[in-house]
């Protein structure tokens, strides 16, 4: 049963598949609640252009698509403060855009080949030491800005209006958590793969929220579902001979409904 433990492919994957999915939760619980949950989405659209760049040039996808994707994610904030733009709808501008522009590269790349299929569907399993060291670092970043900044992001994701009244600055909050949430996009698609980046962003913290009675219970149970879900799938995966990616969304499912089932019998009933 834990024969794939032994292989130091898997042992890669596994340590950045975890510390990709906990930073993914943790950020993705603030999205949710600012109902920016969707740009997991547009930002993993906006990847395949940074992908078919790296493709025509020979160079790093991981390294290729993090400033094109932050520059999308900083395009995000001007239009919906500069032009009153929903954020929605400026998410959907953006993600349109960095698709178009991806499939246009592709085209130019040779079309679809086996190294852009993984991408797209998630290769976690080719992860490298170098990428892993950078997984690690953005968990780390991501649990700074969370005890360094934690009652500004609180007090931005439930009553903007107000904490922008108390001297909390709203809008860099907002830019900060959106940019970091770029970079994690960009190290996800090698976990899950680019179509189903926002999956690792929406439904841990979702879950959470089903069975949580506090705000710090929602940021543990979200990212233990996270890495729960990245263990199961990789062994699912590698058991099965299946997708990683397919597998580690399907199992953050089952666990979602899990959540809502005991959210509708036990946890009514503890309450």
């Amino acid at each position: 049963m834990f024969e794939f433990l032994s292989y130091s492919f898997v042992q890669r994957g596994l340590v950045a598949g975890t510390f990709v999915a906990v930073a993914c939760a943790l950020l993705g619980v603030f999205l949710v609640l600012k109902r920016l949950s969707l740009i997991g989405d547009g930002m993993s659209h906006v990847c395949l252009t940074g992908v078919a760049v790296a493709l025509l040039t020979s160079t790093s996808p991981v390294y290729m698509s993090v400033p094109i994707v932050m520059v999308a994610s900083a395009g995000i904030m001007k239009l919906t403060q500069k032009f009153k733009i929903y954020g929605d709808a400026a998410i959907g501008i953006v993600s349109a855009a960095g698709l178009s522009i991806g499939l246009l590269l592709t085209s130019l790349a040779g079309g679809f080949n086996t190294d852009l299929l993984g991408y797209l569907f998630g290769s976690i399993l080719t992860v490298s030491f170098s990428e892993t060291v950078l997984c690690a670092i953005l968990l780390m970043v991501v649990l700074a800005c969370l005890f360094a900044f934690y009652r500004y992001l609180v007090s931005a994701c439930f009553d903007a209006p107000f904490a922008h009244t108390r001297g909390v600055p709203v809008q860099t909050v907002n830019t900060g958590l959106v940019m970091i949430t770029s970079v994690a996009v960009v190290l996800a698609f090698k976990v899950v793969g680019i179509f189903l980046i926002s999956a690792l962003l929406i439904i841990p913290p979702v879950a959470a929220l089903l069975i949580s009675r506090t705000f710090k219970q929602v940021l543990v149970w979200a990212s233990a579902f996270g890495a729960l879900s990245v263990w199961a799938g990789i062994w699912i995966s590698f058991v099965f001979n299946i997708p990683s990616g397919a597998a580690i969304i399907l199992v953050s499912l089952i666990i979602l409904l899990g959540a809502y089932t005991w959210s509708k019998l036990g946890g009514v009933n503890a309450r």
